[in-house]
Formats: C-alpha cells, structure tokens, sequence
C-alpha cells in the first residue's frame, strides 16, 4: 500500500508541482543548495552526478543571445558612415542650418543607453510583462518590428527632410533599446543561476556580436556599390539574428542541464512565509556585490568614454598601410570587436586577478581616456587646435587593441565575480544588478565623450 501511494504521489499528490525530468533525484536536493558549486557539492554526497551540458548546447545558446543583446547597439554604431557621410553627408542633404553628423555618434549613443538604463534598473524591481519567457520574447519580437522600420527608412530618399530622418532614427533608436534593456537584463538574470563560465559565455557573445556587424558591414560594402542597398542588407542580418536568438531560447527548457540548474534555483527561492517572498534584500544584495558592481561600471565608462565617438575619429597620420576608407572600420570598430572578444575568451581558461585585486587594473584602464585624446583625434566638423603627441599610427593602433582587449577581459571577470559574491538564491538579482550597472557604465562613458571635442577644439 505504501508502494502504491508512492508510485502515485508525483502525478496525483502533487499536480500543482511543474514536472522535473528526473524527480528521483531532483527531489533530494536541499532548498538552500541552488547554484553550481552547492549543487555539486549536494549530489556528491548523494552520489549522484549532475547532468553535463552535452555539446555545450546550453553554452552556445546563452553565447548567441549574448550576441543579440548588443546586435542593436553594434548595428547602429558600426553603420557610422551610411549616417554621417551617406544619409547626412554634403552631397545628399539639401542645404540646413543644423549640423547632424557633428555629435550623431554622441547623440546616438545618448537615445540608445537612456532607455536601456531605466529599463534595466527597473526590471530588477518591477516586473515586466509577467515571467522572464514574457519579457524575452515580447522584447525580441519588439526589437525585430523597430528593425523592419529602419530598414524601411534606409530605403527612403531622405535629402529633402533630413530633420526628419534623425529624429525618426533617434525615436526607433530610443524604442529599440527600451526593449533590449529588459531582453539584456533578464538573460544575464537567468543565466546567474548557472555556473559562471555560462555568464561569461553571455559576456563573450556581446563582444562576437561586435565582430560580426563589423564583417557584415565590411561584406556588405565590398558586394553593394549602393551604400542603401548595403544598409538595407547589413539590418536585415540583425533581424535574422534575432530569429535565431527567439528560436534558441524555447529549446532551454528542453534541455536536462538547464532544467537541473533552473530547478535547484527555484528550490532555493521557496519560503513558507509568503512575506518573505516578497522582501528580496535588494540593498543587502548591492552592498555585497558593490565591489564587483565597481568595477563593471569603470570597465565599461572607460570603454564608451573613448568608444565609438573619440576613436572613431582618430584620423590617419601619414602614409599608412591600411588605406583611408577602411582605416576607421579596421582600426577603430574591427579591432575592438575583435580584441574585446578576445579578451573575453581568455576568461574561459585565466581568471586573473581574482575578486579582490580586479580593481587594480580597472582603476589604471582611467590612463586610456588622455592617450586616445593625444592621437589624431579630430571631431567631424571641427578644426583640431591641441597639439598631436602621438602620431605614429601602429602606436595608436597598438593603444586600441590594449583597451579593447583589457575592457572585454576585466568586463567578463566583473560579470562572473558579481553573481558569486551572494547566496546562491540572490543570485538572479545579482546578475541583474551586474547588468544595470554594465549599462550604467555604458550610459555615464557615453555622456563623458561629449567632452571630446572640446578637448581638443
């Protein structure tokens, strides 16, 4: 009679319960063991082993939403010259008043990480649109409608209202980027819950995503003489990015691995006492985080400080083996992306220094700002009255893949360390708070480089 009631129990006691694919031993783990490490350390003493993430299926998924999460942001800013030279360029705007291609990269920068901050902030307090399936799709079936009107506007002959281009092009920016915040947001939420080298694999997709709008823009140019036709091709690839992103994420919960971690999550969050639920420790959860939260915001306000709106405008110095027209799409927007992701990656096998001294080479990455503001650097528009100490070409380019490198490696420790520093139930809220504070860098850098040119004007 016991036998029977036992073998009943999962389906009939208990239907209010979501099904695990292996309650036999999903059922045993403790409610306070809930990230990886615990989890580990709770099914070696039951002798059990955990799922493995077979293929790295699971891995490659959160890798291609990391490429989604910034495919916005790096579509918009690697377009740099179909904005300022094509669409706002001498020769196809009729004569105006107002200047758009002096602060575009600026003012781009500005529509796109107001939205992105609040609504990351808020989406760690205030639940969007119900669960996190909700938030992520709503989100990406936002963003891909916003594209289709880019698209449309990049079909459009413009030279006759050009006022009205830019602003419909910093509304589409400004709606595009309330949605990745809260898409951007809750990935790097559920992935917290994970083991660490899966936050860097989010970490490690943004900064592919800067590499491969940078070759779709190079293919596209090179196939297309037309700079609208390439522009038209070069945002389609964004949409079917996002497809793809849309599609990956149903398969998650199909997976043994992922459902594993997700369960051992959940289980750690259940309380008896309903109020308690609602009483997440957010302070206490910041104050614990804060010194990982530090030095994700410097990485990341150093970086935008100088990237794309300084360094894109460092001019060639003399002959060069790298001609004029690819020099700024090389040297500047493909050797970060490249090098960011390089960096990135090399956090898959060093994770040095640990979480106690990352401040160190954080704080000295504040050297980067001066050094690009001494190169070539000549806002559009603007004639340069300091004078240029560093000239040579290779140094500047040699300063470029140092801070490109050193912002995708200490960004990812910053990300990995966040969520370790608290209890593993708090560590969703972490992993958003590591978020927010990510796009607060990147809002805060994006402010500073307004002062660019007049450091040198």
């Amino acid at each position: 009679m016991a036998e029977g009631k036992s073998e009943k129990s999962p389906f009939i006691g208990k239907q209010q319960v979501p099904v695990t694919l292996n309650p036999s031993w999903e059922s045993k783990l403790p409610a306070h063991e809930s990230n990886g490490k615990g989890s580990t350390s709770v099914l070696g003493k039951l002798n059990l082993s955990a799922p493995k993430d077979k293929y790295l299926i699971v891995f490659f998924i959160f890798l291609l939403h990391g490429v989604g999460t910034l495919m916005p942001w790096n579509m918009f800013i690697t377009a740099k010259s179909y904005f300022e030279d094509f669409k706002f360029g001498p020769n196809n705007t009729v004569a105006t008043d107002v200047s758009y291609r002096t602060h575009f990269m600026q003012n781009m920068g500005f529509a796109s990480q107001i939205p992105n901050l609040i609504f990351n902030w808020l989406n760690i307090f205030v639940n969007f649109g119900g669960d996190l399936t909700s938030r992520i799709v709503y989100s990406i079936i936002f963003e891909m409608v916003i594209l289709l009107v880019t698209i449309v506007l990049a079909m459009l002959d413009s030279s006759q209202w050009p006022g009205a281009f830019f602003w419909s092009t910093m509304v589409c920016i400004v709606l595009l980027n309330v949605c990745n915040g809260i898409y951007q947001n809750t990935i790097y939420g559920i992935v917290a819950s994970l083991p660490i080298k899966y936050t860097g694999a989010v970490v490690l997709g943004s900064n592919i995503s800067g590499c491969f709008t940078t070759a779709m823009a190079l293919i596209c140019s090179e196939i297309f003489t037309s700079k609208r036709t390439s522009a038209i091709y070069y945002f389609v690839t964004a949409i079917l990015v996002l497809l793809l992103c849309f599609d990956t994420y149903f398969a998650l919960p199909l997976n043994k691995f992922f459902r594993h971690y997700e369960t051992i999550s959940k289980s750690s969050e259940k309380k008896t006492d309903s109020k308690q639920q609602l009483n997440v420790p957010y302070w206490q959860i910041f104050k614990k985080a804060s010194p990982q939260l530090f030095n994700i915001f410097l990485t990341f306000f150093v970086t935008l400080a100088v990237f794309p709106a300084i360094q894109s405008n460092v001019h060639r110095s003399k002959d060069f083996v790298i001609g004029p027209d690819y020099f700024t799409l090389i040297t500047c927007f493909a050797t970060f992306n490249v090098f960011a992701m390089l960096g990135s990656l090399t956090t898959s096998w060093v994770q040095w220094p640990g979480p106690r001294f990352l401040w160190v080479p954080v704080v000295l990455r504040l050297v980067f700002i001066p050094l690009f503001i001494m190169c070539n650097y000549v806002p559009p528009d603007k004639v340069r009255a300091l004078t240029v100490l560093i000239e040579n070409d290779w140094v500047y380019w040699a300063i470029g893949i140092t801070m490109a490198y050193s912002s995708g490696y200490l960004s990812s420790l910053g990300m990995m360390y966040a969520p370790q520093t608290v209890h593993a139930k708090y560590q969703t809220t972490a992993g958003m708070y590591a978020a927010a504070m990510l796009i607060t860098g990147i809002f805060s850098g994006v402010m500073f480089s307004y002062l660019g040119p007049y450091f040198v004007v």
